[in-house]
């Protein structure tokens, strides 16, 4: 388990928290859409932290071709239709480059400030010329708007109960997954970023804003510098 995470529930618990279980069961929401409007129709897609496949069995069925990356073989081993690799994120150089790389589920808020670098620069080490990077980020109120809850209606009810400073701008956030048959809770350690100090890691790693596709700001296509 990563420092300063933890997760309980029924089933396999992977290093930074998340239940297997529970992210077989989680509904998809808009991201597909949101990449598909982004991206070349048919790119490959690097997927970085895909879990069990919930964004890349929809983007597979808009005609994407994709390769997943996950630390957890429990996690890939509920991705179907895809290559997939097992692998810390961190560390990754497939010596191939791609259409898109996408860094989804707000992990360029990593706690840790040097991980955040490492998922950065392995974005940016296997992204083709001429193709883009997509970053998913935190809403601004995330940390601020706590504790509250979203009934989703497949059933689901997620409840972030607490965003608690544990120091070096870091907040231990508490969420839990409530469905009518079982219970997932997980504690995971997340760093907030300003408009200017996301852009500003993003500078750091070789990559810089090309478009906000979201009203919210959470969805971002980012360019390799030149």
């Amino acid at each position: 388990m990563r420092e300063g995470h933890e997760g309980t529930g029924p089933g396999a618990i992977t290093p930074d928290g998340c239940a297997v279980e529970l992210y077989t069961r989680l509904p998809v929401g808009g991201e597909p859409d949101v990449i598909a409007a982004a991206v070349p129709a048919g790119a490959h897609i690097l997927e970085l932290g895909s879990g069990a496949g919930r964004v890349t069995h929809a983007l597979l069925e808009r005609g994407f071709t994709v390769t997943a990356v996950d630390e957890s073989a429990d996690m890939l081993a509920r991705v179907r239709g895809a290559r997939t690799i097992c692998s810390p994120i961190e560390g990754l150089d497939l010596g191939e480059t791609f259409d898109v790389v996408m860094l989804a589920s707000f992990l360029v808020h990593a706690g840790d400030e040097e991980v955040r670098r490492k998922l950065l620069r392995a974005c940016v080490r296997h992204v083709g010329e001429g193709g883009c990077v997509l970053i998913q980020r935190e809403g601004e109120d995330y940390h601020s708007d706590v504790p509250r809850e979203r009934v989703d209606p497949s059933g689901l009810t997620v409840r972030i109960v607490l965003a608690e400073p544990v120091g070096d701008g870091v907040n231990s956030v508490h969420a839990e997954y409530v469905f009518p048959d079982a219970v997932w809770t997980q504690t995971f350690l997340s760093r907030p970023l300003t408009k200017e100090q996301f852009e500003s890691a993003l500078a750091e790693a070789g990559l810089a804003v090309d478009a906000y596709l979201t009203p919210d700001g959470i969805w971002v296509r980012a360019l390799p510098r030149a």
